[in-house]
């Protein structure tokens, strides 16, 4: 019997609370063991000593409190998928590309090109993994209005003839026209109209996601573009900053668990803002604070070269020193220098 059948087996869950669980999305063990009472007493409606139980019970038969060696994790590890930038360099520098099961945040300035990462990593995550993929279908929460699939197009028939050749026979078409169209078919779209809107998205994301875990085409891939621009724009001056950063963590606390539950990548995108104490170097800083960074795996800086360049630095990894690298965004997509 799956897991889901049995949440009313569990201590102070009755048929009527499993079915409020399942339709928050608590539909796993696992899911109810990771949540905070406060979160599954609003969710089924019980009192937070209850859900406290409840929680207790769930991780006892989720085994999600013990412990593993380094060995173990390292073996774990192995599983994580990695999508390609289709930049070497960048790739070289990430370990091999963007990470499942974590968060990338890419910021920097207007025009800088953090809209053409998540456009070359939607159509990059659905490549078989010996292309740089991580043969997935993506989600795109459209926060700014820039997804747009003509730009889809451009980088489908500008990827490598081999990676098309291999995407093609994946997908079961035949000319570079039918490719784009099975690409664009996989690129799931919600334009969020607010800060509200855009959070209740991430929820569907989870329910959307577990749907499709089964399908020939699973989810692998979650962009927001740009994750703090409602949030920046809806709360202004230092009177709403508190319940501002209240709210982008919930936010980021639901990409967390997607990506951690799923073994999904999260791609943000980020505004910065200048820095007016900065009197030496770079006086841009990303938006959002100690909250966004401590949640971020990965923070990726964007700035503008000369011409169609752009420099790529690794500002902060758990495992990776910090580095730059050289891009080129072309017709065709990010490319090499």
């Amino acid at each position: 019997m799956a897991a889901t059948e049995k949440l009313d087996t569990l201590p102070g869950v009755g048929p009527a609370t499993a079915e409020k669980l399942r339709g928050a999305g608590y539909d796993t063990f696992v899911s109810i063991a990771v949540a905070s009472p406060g979160e599954l007493s609003n969710t089924a409606d019980v009192g937070e000593s209850n859900a406290a139980d409840i929680i207790r019970a769930a991780r006892d038969e989720a085994d999600v409190g013990s412990f593993e060696t380094g060995a173990e994790v390292l073996k774990r590890r192995a599983d994580i998928g990695k999508s390609s930038w289709n930049v070497p360099a960048v790739d070289e520098m990430l370990g091999g590309g963007v990470e499942t099961q974590s968060i990338t945040e890419v910021y920097g300035e207007f025009g800088a090109g953090k809209s053409q990462v998540t456009h070359q990593l939607s159509v990059n995550a659905q490549l078989p993994r010996d292309h740089g993929g991580l043969e997935g279908g993506v989600l795109f929460v459209d926060s700014e209005d820039t997804f747009r699939p003509e730009r889809i197009d451009d980088m489908v028939r500008g990827l490598e003839d081999d990676a098309k050749r291999a995407a093609a026979q994946r997908y079961g078409v035949q000319t570079e026209d039918e490719l784009v169209e099975a690409m664009l078919d996989r690129i799931h779209v919600a334009k969020a109209f607010n800060s509200n809107h855009q959070m209740l998205l991430a929820e569907k994301a989870e329910e959307l996601i577990k749907d499709r875990a089964d399908s020939e085409v699973p989810i692998r891939m979650v962009c927001v573009d740009s994750l703090t621009a409602h949030f920046r724009a809806e709360y202004v001056g230092r009177g709403e900053l508190a319940e501002r950063q209240q709210k982008l963590n919930k936010h980021l606390h639901d990409l967390v668990r997607v990506a951690s539950l799923h073994d999904v990548a999260v791609v943000v995108t980020n505004q910065v803002q200048s820095n007016p104490d900065s009197y030496f170097g770079d006086p841009t800083k990303p938006i959002g604070g100690n909250i966004l960074g401590h949640a971020s795996t990965f923070r990726m800086y964007l700035r503008k070269s000369k011409g169609n360049k752009r420099i790529v630095r690794l500002v902060d990894a758990p495992n990776l020193a910090d580095g730059e690298a050289v891009m080129r965004v072309t017709n065709d997509g990010l490319k090499p220098e």
